[in-house]
């Protein structure tokens, strides 16, 4: 697959989850439910909880190492809210279809940087990463926004720092995609979907899945979620 391919898969694949979720027409800033969506606080809201996955408190647990599965799955979902920022404004702004959008990332300073392999997250000064990560935080709560720029050149920067690059974000975003439509099939936003299996949260079980270099087919890891969802 070529870098236009993963990304071409990985917004398709969002729009569609977003059309499911929040009905058709979503790009307006409502849900199906006239619930209004703000994507930039959805953002800077997992931005929060990624820098949680670093001992940053200067009063507690000082030595506590860095939980880099966290990150892995914080990172991936940012990304998943970053694309929807971006398919919202260029619906919105009518900028160009889903191909022009690609095009317009490919073309992302730091991007290409991003399709190498991925920088050891052990060599990574946290405080570095938060200070990267704020940088995200800072962009994503003033009114104004540079989406490429700003916004995606510090994500991708970011995502090769803590271990990421465009093959493993793609592994992983499937992965959670899967994972955010068996919520949805499950009653989450209707509150009764049970997100604790067996003494383990269900990103960690989605993370089980992806042991090895192969992911699974999308097909098969919903399968699996079914069959390791603990029955009510």
């Amino acid at each position: 697959m070529t870098s236009k391919d993963y990304l071409t898969q990985m917004f398709s694949l969002q729009q569609k989850l977003n059309d499911e979720t929040n009905g058709i027409g979503w790009e307006n800033g409502y849900t199906k439910n006239n619930r209004m969506i703000n994507w930039k606080r959805c953002i800077y809201m997992e931005c929060a909880e990624l820098i949680d996955s670093f001992s940053w408190k200067h009063w507690k647990n000082i030595n506590k190492p860095t939980d880099w599965d966290n990150v892995t799955v914080e990172i991936v979902d940012i990304w998943h809210f970053i694309m929807s920022l971006l398919l919202e404004d260029y619906k919105t702004n009518t900028r160009g279809d889903l191909e022009k959008l690609v095009l317009d990332v490919l073309d992302v300073q730091g991007f290409e940087a991003f399709t190498k392999e991925p920088l050891s997250n052990g060599s990574a000064d946290p405080m570095e990463l938060i200070n990267d990560i704020e940088s995200i935080i800072h962009d994503t709560t003033g009114f104004e926004i540079d989406l490429f720029d700003g916004l995606l050149r510090e994500y991708f920067t970011l995502s090769r720092k803590c271990g990421i690059n465009l093959k493993v974000l793609y592994k992983f975003y499937v992965a959670k995609n899967v994972l955010n439509q068996f919520r949805q099939d499950h009653g989450y936003k209707e509150g009764h979907y049970i997100k604790v299996w067996n003494g383990k949260e269900d990103n960690e079980v989605m993370l089980s899945f992806l042991q090895g270099e192969a992911a699974p087919t999308v097909d098969a890891l919903y399968k699996k979620l079914e069959k390791a969802y603990p029955k009510a």
